[in-house]
């Protein structure tokens, strides 16, 4: 598991500010690249929460280019704009979202959503369940996941740092 991967850096599902555009149609999401892989690393080490959880652009970089792992792109108008890391059976055989994240100038649009449902939409076919992990910390992200079906199953408390939890979560994609 990737501590502190169900963190969200915004993509909430809701609509910008006042007069800002929805990007929701207009959002491709992709695999990864290389080049794009490393953009992952860079908008990880810079944003929460991994710079609480203490994880520096190295420890970033190999998360992102895990082998085994699945990394897909947001992108608006060709330019990246979130990701989602995934691994296939990386809970008991069944598929976990390694963490998530949106560029600080496209959060809050729903693009957070439109790639947890691209994961979900890619795995639903042969999967039961997908699971994530969340810390303690980041309620926001959490309020997201639950209204996306999302329900905590476990508690690792002290797991990454002291005085924060990583919290399981869980939801059925589909059932037997």
């Amino acid at each position: 598991m990737a501590a502190g991967g169900g963190w969200l850096a915004g993509g909430d599902g809701r609509k910008g500010a006042e007069g800002e555009r929805d990007l929701n149609d207009d959002i491709a999401i992709g695999e990864a690249t290389e080049q794009d892989r490393e953009w992952a690393a860079r908008l990880m080490a810079q944003s929460e929460p991994w710079i609480t959880l203490g994880r520096g652009l190295d420890k970033c970089r190999e998360a992102c280019g895990r082998p085994g792992y699945l990394l897909f792109v947001a992108r608006d108008a060709g330019e990246p704009c979130g990701f989602i890391l995934l691994h296939p059976r990386g809970v008991s055989g069944s598929p976990y979202v390694a963490s998530i994240a949106v560029r600080e100038s496209h959060r809050g649009l729903g693009i957070g959503t439109l790639l947890l449902n691209h994961a979900e939409d890619l795995f639903r076919p042969e999967a039961r369940h997908i699971f994530l992990c969340v810390s303690s910390f980041n309620e926001g992200a959490r309020r997201l996941y639950e209204r996306q079906g999302f329900e905590a199953v476990g508690e690792f408390r002290d797991y990454v740092i002291d005085g924060a939890s990583e919290i399981l979560m869980h939801k059925w994609l589909r059932r037997r």
